[in-house]
């Protein structure tokens, strides 16, 4: 079974996502905060990451950036997920590290179908 980080604040958002991960057959673990997800990356190594970008303390992008910089999670797969949805936005999370980038509202009936093609998309390595 894949292991899913989803590292989100909203109770509603994170209740939702997990629902959908967890019906296509993912375990998933979460993260309410940015530095717990970061910490969460190093020592779980899940198979992907679902990162929303507006968190509080360190925002989404940091989060990013931080397993980037670390050795032993710098390969995993970050999917944000997000509301930012203005011009530079996409490029922003792009340039920070992420391999793709979903808009709230997600359909959740979609939403697992939806990464999962994004990620088979992504090069291996």
């Amino acid at each position: 079974m894949q292991k899913v980080l989803v590292v989100e604040d909203n109770e509603d958002n994170l209740r939702l996502i997990t629902y959908a991960l967890r019906r296509s057959g993912y375990e998933v673990i979460a993260a309410e905060t940015g530095t717990r997800g970061v910490e969460l990356a190093v020592s779980e190594r899940p198979d992907f990451i679902v990162m929303d970008i507006a968190l509080p303390c360190i925002d989404g992008l940091e989060v990013v950036r931080r397993i980037r910089a670390s050795a032993d999670a710098r390969r995993i797969p970050i999917v944000a997920m997000t509301s930012y949805a203005m011009s530079g936005d996409m490029e922003r999370i792009i340039a920070a590290g992420c391999c793709g980038y979903f808009e709230k509202p997600i359909d959740p009936l979609t939403i697992v179908a939806d990464i999962r093609a994004l990620l088979d998309r992504e090069p291996r390595g």
